[in-house]
């Protein structure tokens, strides 16, 4: 059986309320300086893309073109929780225009991501981003089905993972019932509207200069390529986010908001750099789980404060490739019951009943 374990009694609301009242300030000029930042770096691979064919300089603009991608996101990200300036309208807006780039439907995003990974974080059979299966759960797998979970639970697979699982499954082929159904249908249309209008423009572009050959390769360079790059990125940071040796995941009656916000997250830093021209503090990932209405510039202040109030509670680490890696190989199923991950030498052997 599962220890209890120190969250099991305490209230998320008790923790908001350590959080000083300036962290939810939004500065409209913060805002949209951090948007027109990411919107150059986004554009200036764009064009450095569309003027260079050589190859050693095609990689890195690439590389830049998608983390462009995931700069955009980030803040769309943070606008779909009404946590980017103080407008719900405005939020709603530059949501869906930063999303663009990263072909996301926004109204989809909405309830997959704010309304069942932010309300059941980590909890078994509701938060679908990287849910684990258990020693049993892959020994039922067929041969297609295990080779597809080595690959996408691989050091290199959380690209593949999170464009099949989020954006494919939970996003694109997402057909809720009810009052949503109507608006996501509206939303995935002109999405879809917007991506092939772009692409048009860009096999038109490639003909005029390039003739047959510039029609496919033209649409594959400026854009899948960085979409690709992208899903590798947003891949990886979701899974450092929720996956690791010490992050629990929760069986349905042993978890509640706490564990699943402030036991099962993380804080991780990486380079000052990269964290400032593209990721926006994404990574201090605890307090925005705690309460995504934080905008990202207060999230340091806000992860501050709670780490004084629950010392010890909040998981606080540095990026290393060998760390990650080194996750990527025990992380690959998990047992609910003694709340820990297992590598897949533990489904060779059936549990005894």
């Amino acid at each position: 059986m599962t220890q209890s374990s120190p969250g099991r009694d305490r209230s998320l609301n008790e923790v908001r309320t350590v959080i000083p009242a300036t962290c939810y300030e939004r500065p409209r000029r913060r805002a949209w300086l951090a948007v027109a930042q990411a919107a150059v770096l986004y554009l200036a691979a764009l064009a450095g893309l569309l003027l260079v064919d050589v190859w050693w300089l095609l990689v890195p603009l690439w590389v830049l073109a998608g983390l462009g991608v995931a700069g955009l996101f980030v803040l769309g990200h943070d606008a779909s929780h009404n946590a980017l300036v103080d407008s719900a309208r405005a939020n709603r807006v530059l949501a869906r225009l930063c999303m663009g780039p990263s072909a996301h439907i926004e109204a989809a995003w909405d309830v997959g991501h704010n309304r069942i990974h932010h309300g059941y974080t980590t909890r078994q059979g509701f938060d679908f981003v990287w849910h684990p299966v258990t020693p049993d759960e892959y020994r039922e797998f067929g041969w297609r089905r295990r080779v597809q979970h080595r690959i996408e639970w691989s050091g290199v697979g959380a690209g593949a993972y999170y464009l099949r699982t989020v954006w494919w499954q939970k996003m694109m082929r997402f057909r809720p019932e009810g009052p949503r159904r109507r608006t996501i249908r509206a939303a995935r249309a002109r999405l879809v509207g917007a991506v092939s209008a772009a692409l048009i423009v860009a096999a038109i572009v490639g003909w005029l200069t390039s003739g047959p050959v510039g029609v496919v390769w033209l649409p594959l360079k400026l854009f899948a390529v960085p979409f690709l790059v992208f899903v590798q990125v947003i891949g990886w940071t979701v899974y450092v986010h929720h996956v690791g040796p010490g992050i629990r995941w929760w069986t349905r009656r042993e978890w509640n908001r706490f564990r699943g916000q402030m036991e099962s997250t993380t804080i991780l830093r990486i380079p000052a750099v990269v964290n400032r021209l593209w990721f926006h503090n994404i990574f201090i990932h605890t307090p925005h789980h705690v309460d995504p209405r934080i905008p990202f510039h207060q999230l340091p202040a806000a992860a501050d404060a709670i780490a004084a109030a629950y010392p010890g509670t909040v998981r606080v680490s540095r990026f290393s490739v060998r760390d990650y890696l080194r996750t990527t190989r025990q992380c690959k199923l998990y047992d609910f019951e003694s709340g820990c991950w297992l590598p897949y030498a533990a489904a060779v052997t059936k549990r005894s009943p």
